[in-house]
């Protein structure tokens, strides 16, 4: 009796094991981090033009990650709503009407949570989205190289888009190396700051500060092009074209964890 019982279970026991270990993945959280700055130039008075996060690079890589199941919570350095770049402002992107016709995802975004509250042990995966914004408030915010440094560490994921690759450069890891350095890393390149004209604008230039860190970036040939890169458990996308496909990639890690 016992020998005919116990094949009939096996294929019960692994099919129980296999929805366990889906939950499981399922559950995971995933941090998108936002901009809280507004405007190009240190100084808003002085400003020629409003900037913020990429509505785009939010909803695409967000909508990628809930339809695999994952658990989402988006931060800024400030928390509260923040900046949203009257550029990205595109209702005919299917993602971003949705988002924002979505009570229980826009709010994510009106009541965004502060980076200094948030515990890297919550989880698994750190998104940052682009917009010019981050060039101010992302490369040396203690809270974004912390929580980047211990999800990393972790055995998490860390992603960036266009933009977004700002948190990256100045963070390193606890033996003092760049995260970045010999990693192949896309992000918004100098050409396609020259394109937006605002090349002369920027703090930095990050395709160039990326490279003086140890990153070797890989690009698309032609400017706006899709580009992205994955180096072990960093993915990292060129500029708004690529967010869809960044997120996508973030998923597939994390479900093959």
């Amino acid at each position: 009796m016992r020998k005919t019982i116990y094949p009939l279970l096996k294929p019960i026991l692994f099919l129980v094991l296999g929805m366990l270990s889906l939950t499981a993945v399922a559950s995971e959280k995933v941090l998108i981090v936002v901009t809280s700055h507004g405007y190009i130039g240190e100084n808003e008075a002085s400003s020629k033009k409003d900037t913020g996060y990429f509505l785009s690079e939010v909803t695409h890589p967000y909508y990628e990650l809930k339809a695999a199941g994952f658990e989402i919570d988006i931060a800024s350095p400030k928390g509260g709503l923040p900046p949203m770049d009257p550029g990205s402002y595109k209702l005919s992107d299917d993602d971003n009407k949705r988002f924002m016709e979505t009570p229980e995802d826009w709010q994510k975004m009106e009541s965004t949570l502060r980076l200094e509250d948030i515990k890297s042990e919550d989880y698994a995966a750190i998104v940052f989205a682009g917009g010019h914004g981050t060039m101010w408030d992302f490369p040396d915010n203690a809270d974004i190289q912390r929580l980047t440094r211990e999800i990393y560490e972790n055995d998490g994921v860390v992603a960036a888009v266009c933009h977004g690759p700002a948190a990256l450069v100045n963070v390193t890891l606890s033996d003092g190396e760049y995260l970045v350095a010999n990693r192949e890393v896309s992000t918004f390149t100098n050409f396609e700051e020259r394109i937006v004209r605002l090349y002369s604008d920027m703090p930095f230039l990050l395709e160039t500060r990326l490279e003086q860190n140890g990153a070797n970036v890989s690009k698309a040939w032609i400017p706006f092009r899709q580009k992205v890169s994955v180096d072990e458990r960093l993915v990292t996308g060129q500029n708004p074209n690529s967010a869809r496909a960044m997120g996508s990639e973030v998923v597939e890690l994390l479900q093959n964890r």
